[in-house]
């Protein structure tokens, strides 16, 4: 399997993994991402092995990707339309199937190189859908769950809470990979002091280890009354996801971490801008069908698990980079989200769930 690019989009490669397994319980499962992109598979127990390429691979690096590819798998999946997944799927195995780019006869030339694909639709279907298609192309049973990484040791995470794991509390994941996707920094301070003072729950943060995502929430905790851990920088995949599992509520942007959170099960608040939820809104824990759960635009919408909460602007969703069109800019629709309609929202969760 091969999923070279970001984070989340290896999230959502699992229920294509899954059905893999489920399909081929025998078989020796690999997946290919890029360096350090596919730590939220560590865990998985469909996966035999996780195997990396930098995103910018020198030739040494090249070479040793293909010592460790060449024809050693009988399948290759690729689960992107771009080339170089492409060429690493022929590198790894005589049989290839792929995600393709719309039918044009510059890409004529990948269609002729796999045994089998289905077509890119980069607006209206959603990404666990569309890598699902390569179960049809392959003949196999489809299995729509997220499936979530497992902690290395389960009693770690305990070590780290003030409080027991089985208390009521909220997860918060305050920083998203790109600046466009952000709510603003002083709207978290307003959110989480009114959290903490009315409903009493303790707060977790989450988050990376960077030097930038570490200040920013380190800023923010300055801000806050007591009652909060910040877990930033210091968990696994596996041991967030044990977290929010036991947790009452999340709370995040369009990020990885919400897609996780929304695998769980728990009752998770997902704050959108710019990004078409058709696309790129998590899947709800329970999900399984052939169509979207969320629409394109709808102020507030609730499906399973999730809730999805969007900023109100006439251009939203732009499916841009915010409204410079690059990954640092700002994203008005979410600076415009009003502390208010998110805490409206938020109480509504905390108070229907036991």
């Amino acid at each position: 399997m091969i999923s070279t690019r970001q984070i989340g989009d290896a999230l959502l490669t699992t229920p294509l993994i899954h059905s893999l397994r489920r399909a081929y319980p025998h078989a020796h499962i690999d997946v290919l991402t890029f360096k350090g992109k596919g730590a939220i598979l560590q865990g998985n127990p469909d996966i035999n092995a996780l195997l990396s390429i930098t995103e910018r691979p020198r030739f040494v690096d090249q070479w040793q990707l293909l010592q460790q590819l060449w024809r050693r798998y009988d399948l290759a999946v690729s689960t992107q339309a771009s080339d170089r997944p492409l060429l690493y799927s022929l590198l790894a195995a005589p049989r290839r199937v792929s995600i393709v780019p719309p039918k044009h006869p510059q890409h004529a030339w990948k269609r002729r190189l796999l045994h089998g694909w289905t077509e890119l639709d980069d607006v209206n279907m959603p990404t666990v859908i569309q890598v699902l298609r390569l179960a049809d192309v392959l003949e196999i049973p489809r299995h729509y769950q997220v499936i979530v990484p497992q902690p290395d040791d389960p009693q770690h995470l305990s070590s780290l809470l003030p409080f027991a794991l089985n208390s009521r509390f909220a997860v918060i994941h305050l920083k998203p990979m790109w600046r466009y996707k952000e709510w603003r920094a002083e709207s978290w301070v307003k959110l989480l002091t009114w959290l903490i003072k009315e409903s009493g729950l303790p707060v977790v943060l989450t988050g990376g280890a960077g030097v930038e995502e570490s200040a920013y929430i380190a800023e923010i905790v300055q801000q806050l009354p007591e009652n909060v851990v910040n877990l930033a920088g210091k968990l696994s995949f596996g041991e967030v996801a044990q977290l929010i599992q036991a947790a009452q509520v999340f709370i995040g942007p369009d990020t990885a971490v919400t897609h996780l959170a929304a695998a769980t099960g728990t009752p998770t608040l997902a704050l959108f801008g710019p990004t078409n939820p058709v696309k790129w809104a998590p899947l709800p824990a329970d999900y399984a069908q052939d169509t979207a759960p969320f629409e394109r635009v709808g102020a507030c919408q609730q499906v399973g698990n999730v809730t999805l909460l969007q900023g109100v602007k006439d251009c939203v969703p732009c499916h841009q980079e915010g409204c410079e069109r690059h990954r640092h800019s700002h994203s008005e629709c979410l600076d415009t989200l009003s502390v208010e309609r998110v805490q409206a929202v938020l109480a509504s969760l905390i108070n229907h769930t036991p």
